[in-house]
């Protein structure tokens, strides 16, 4: 039973990193690297990251489709056999870097930290109101939209969840669905940790953006396509939105002459806000492996229907 790996993406040295931890832990598994799959009639895994559109249709003895990372929109967006399943990686450390990170944002537009660096620049010494009250809306409470609204509320931030389905208990105050009018009243950062689905593809738009408090600061850290990114600027020259911090966009990278980087309240990073360490993923994947042999339950599983 072959494992490929297919992240055609991924430099030589991160795919060698890959290789070399599964050689030190499961030395057995004939593991293959896309594009070099001597026979995909042999491979009954499949680890996945941005890949080739229709890949999955070469591989007629599939048994199971492996995320190499947290998310699963790349495969859920194309075609995968019915009745396979697939899972994703869980990582803590991929938790403490999103939250972090957007801690990170959500601290210096508090503290307007782009502010100060303007002053600096004008040699401007400016005391008045260093800070700009805050209350925080997270959209996506799962594993890592729930560590944010933790550490939000641990620096004594009034916070908020939003998601697509009814909850029976959560800790914090909590909206869904239609309630999204009431979820926006409450905060004036609001954070996109949606998982990406049908449903939640262009989420981020210009009807959304209308029912925002006047000068609503955006976070998007999930997945590019949650934005419609033409409804973004006008937004901002309204004054609904008085700033971004996108870490992710729809076409990575990110053109150089798309409009953004000319958009003063857009702050641009290159999808760093966290990334899957193989240390961790790999041992996963290996379990899964070993499971799907012996016919036992897998971990992270994703639910197909859900998308999550």
């Amino acid at each position: 039973m072959a494992l490929a790996i297919v992240a055609p993406n991924k430099s030589e040295k991160e795919l060698n990193a890959w290789k070399g931890i599964f050689l030190e832990l499961a030395p057995d598994i004939d593991l293959q690297i896309y594009p070099e799959i001597k026979d995909k009639a042999l491979v009954e895994v499949v680890v996945l990251w941005q890949h080739p559109k229709n890949i999955l249709k070469e591989f007629p003895n599939l048994k199971l489709i492996c995320s190499m990372g947290s998310g699963v929109d790349h495969i859920m967006s194309d075609y995968f056999p019915e009745n396979v399943p697939i899972t994703r990686i869980v990582d803590p450390r991929l938790t403490f870097s999103m939250t972090n990170y957007v801690v990170m944002g959500i601290l210096n537009y508090h503290r307007q930290f782009k502010r100060y660096l303007i002053d600096k620049k004008t040699k401007t010494w400016d005391m008045t109101q260093p800070e700009i009250p805050i209350s925080v809306g997270v959209m996506g409470v799962g594993e890592l939209g729930g560590d944010v609204l933790d550490k939000v509320n641990a620096l004594g931030f009034p916070c908020f969840g939003y998601g697509n389905s009814p909850k029976a208990s959560f800790r914090y105050p909590y909206y869904y669905g239609d309630q999204i009018q009431d979820f926006l009243d409450q905060v004036n950062i609001v954070v996109c940790l949606l998982p990406l689905t049908s449903k939640t593809e262009g989420f981020l738009n210009a009807d959304l953006f209308a029912k925002f408090k006047e000068g609503t600061y955006l976070i998007n850290v999930a997945r590019g396509s949650h934005l419609v990114e033409e409804d973004l600027i006008p937004a901002i020259k309204s004054g609904r939105i008085s700033g971004v911090l996108l870490d992710v966009f729809r076409k990575e990278p990110l053109d150089k002459n798309h409009p953004f980087w000319e958009q003063d309240e857009i702050m641009i990073t290159p999808h760093i806000a966290s990334i899957t360490n193989y240390k961790a993923a790999a041992p996963q994947i290996i379990t899964n492996y070993r499971n799907l042999s012996k016919n036992m339950p897998l971990i992270n599983e994703v639910s197909v229907e859900q998308g999550y």
